[in-house]
């Protein structure tokens, strides 16, 4: 195959893991929660075979149009960088650090050493009641808001009037410097926010500043080959940049599916790799089931004119990197399984099952384009599907 499209909807998980209960996420789906609404509307991926997967028994099923799976997660964590990584090849078998009671005296007094600014807040927090709470006396004192949440992050939001985005990113920077060894968090967060006293909201401006992955991925493998690395929305910060050819940031879902049809027109050999952040950002996090269910009727709408323009060579690859359940209890992540949906003129329709490990994408994309790659603890289903 010449081009692979590789969509992430970030955190659309399809039900609890076997291990889901480890984790304090037992019963969780983010899809059922989304379909509990009324509101789902999702032809397009009904046509696929999303209900199709194991476990997915209420959403109608029909005679598939692409091959299904559900997926599995190895790495021991639940957030979107080892959940990407293991969709890249890379199975964490330890988890990022993360603070419950805040970060150290030692982190927090490195970093403001270094930015020459006080920090407010220091303790997990939802990205909206911090500004909400910390929003005023960070307009008045200047200090940055400082938190975390259950994943690997260390989140810094300020006002754009007060700290311009750019500043931010330098703020960032120089945190990304500071985590490392013990205290090598997942990602550095920029959270920017915009409003007057009392009514903030942030800012589409966002920005990610990762850990690099431990090992080679399936995006050195590609670009290694000669081939282009497209990543789309935040797939290049996730990744801290390595193995990508061509960076394309992004505002959330509309742009992102707006630039992946886009690349159709484009003629490159190799991966499109896509993240659309909103259903996690906006709705998972937020507790926004109804939401949650509008954005992926979104996605299915852009879907019934991007299936029809893919070419003979091309692939379609939708799936997920962790669940975010809108119903639950917590603002937080959720250990769910995954879907995996594979689509194109070369791909057989089946239903492949349960598979052990999210790698499983991995060594399907580097096979579909011809490229040699060797991912952690991945089952081989290109043999399978591969006409």
């Amino acid at each position: 195959m010449k081009r692979v499209f590789l969509i992430v909807l970030d955190s659309l998980g399809i039900g609890a893991a076997p291990d889901a209960a480890a984790f304090g996420d037992a019963g969780a789906n983010t899809l059922r929660s989304a379909h509990a609404t009324g509101e789902l509307n999702i032809p397009n991926l009904i046509s696929l075979g999303i209900g199709n997967i194991d476990g997915v028994d209420f959403i109608d099923t029909g005679k598939p149009r692409a091959a299904v799976a559900r997926l599995m997660e190895l790495s021991a964590g639940k957030d979107t960088t080892i959940g990407h990584w293991e969709i890249a090849g890379v199975v964490s078998k330890s988890p990022l650090p993360t603070y419950p009671n805040g970060f150290p005296k030692e982190v927090i007094d490195a970093f403001s050493k270094a930015v020459g600014r006080d920090v407010l807040c220091n303790k997990p927090y939802s990205g909206t009641d911090v500004i909400r709470d910390y929003g005023d006396e960070h307009m008045r004192s200047g200090d940055l808001i400082v938190y975390t949440s259950a994943d690997s992050v260390f989140q810094i939001a300020a006002h754009e009037d007060l700290v311009p985005p750019e500043t931010l990113y330098e703020y960032c920077r120089a945190a990304r410097k500071i985590l490392v060894d013990k205290h090598a968090v997942g990602r550095v967060i920029a959270r920017p926010f915009i409003g007057e006293f009392g009514n903030y909201k942030r800012t589409a401006n966002r920005h990610d500043f990762s850990l690099e992955p431990p090992k080679e991925t399936m995006l050195d493998a590609i670009k290694g080959a000669g081939l282009e690395v497209i990543s789309v929305g935040k797939i290049n910060d996730i990744f801290a940049g390595k193995g990508v050819t061509d960076a394309i940031f992004t505002h959330g879902n509309t742009e992102g599916l707006e630039i992946t049809t886009g690349l159709l027109k484009r003629d490159f050999s190799g991966l499109a790799f896509v993240n659309l952040v909103d259903f996690d950002s906006q709705y998972g996090h937020r507790q926004d089931a109804v939401g949650y269910a509008r954005a992926i009727n979104e996605f299915d709408a852009w879907l019934a004119g991007f299936l029809p323009s893919l070419k003979e060579d091309d692939a379609l690859i939708i799936t997920a990197d962790h669940g975010c359940d809108p119903s639950d209890a917590s603002t937080d992540h959720t250990r769910e399984y995954t879907p995996l949906l594979v689509y194109g003129s070369e791909i057989e329709a089946k239903n492949l099952g349960t598979r052990a490990s999210f790698t499983t994408i991995s060594k399907l994309v580097t096979d579909m384009l011809g490229v040699s790659f060797e991912a952690d603890a991945c089952e081989i289903i290109s043999g399978e599907i591969l006409k």
